[in-house]
């Protein structure tokens, strides 16, 4: 019936302002069909605290496995990044000492500043695979196009990623936020992502 169709009903909901608390990351093992033994990293987020996280992942699939594992994989699929500061942290853990990570142009086209890995304590010898799909962005972009233009994992994947390099802040505006662009990001071999998004090796 058209008239029944062409009714609008208006319903009203309650919601309540609450901290949201991310995801924190999974760490396991597996054996692979060749024998290899994995250590498996799920990231679903970057945050303040996913450096501690990661570390501790790393430590928790090296005592877990009977022997040492051959190969870390960290799936940062369906991670739509965060805190930026925390890709860039995250990849000096993969990164030997003074290999660039990324350079944040802005906001002038004048001002430049680079982020280098300082290479303490980082695993740089095991291989390294990242799994990601067209929603891993943005800070999760920063860890993986700096550890894939540094040569040191391979980018797995069946689609580019989203394509977000630009870093924002949010600005108070009357009760509520707006997303200011104040840079934008450049990999280690000066790729803009934005819109291109990376392509997995």
């Amino acid at each position: 019936d058209n008239n029944n169709n062409n009714k609008q009903s208006t319903e009203r909901i309650t919601l309540t302002r609450a901290k949201i608390n991310p995801l924190p990351i999974e760490a396991s093992t597996y054996t692979s069909d060749k024998g290899k033994r994995v250590g498996l990293l799920r990231v679903p987020s970057f945050s303040t605290n996913t450096v501690k996280e990661m570390v501790d992942g790393l430590r928790e699939v090296e005592s877990e496995a009977d022997a040492a594992v051959d190969a870390i994989v960290i799936d940062i699929r369906g991670n739509v990044g965060g805190y930026m500061p925390a890709g860039v942290d995250a990849a000096k853990l993969f990164l030997p000492t003074r290999s660039h990570i990324i350079a944040e142009i802005g906001p002038s086209p004048n001002s430049i500043k680079t982020y280098d890995a300082d290479g303490i304590g980082a695993e740089t010898k095991l291989p390294l695979y990242l799994l990601v799909d067209k929603r891993t962005a943005s800070a999760a972009e920063i860890f993986a196009a700096a550890l894939q233009d540094n040569q040191r994992a391979m980018v797995v994947g069946t689609s580019n990623t989203f394509g977000k390099g630009r870093i924002q802040n949010v600005q108070p505006l009357n009760g509520s936020g707006v997303a200011v662009t104040r840079a934008r990001y450049v990999t280690p071999k000066g790729r803009d992502l934005h819109g291109v998004g990376i392509v997995p090796n």
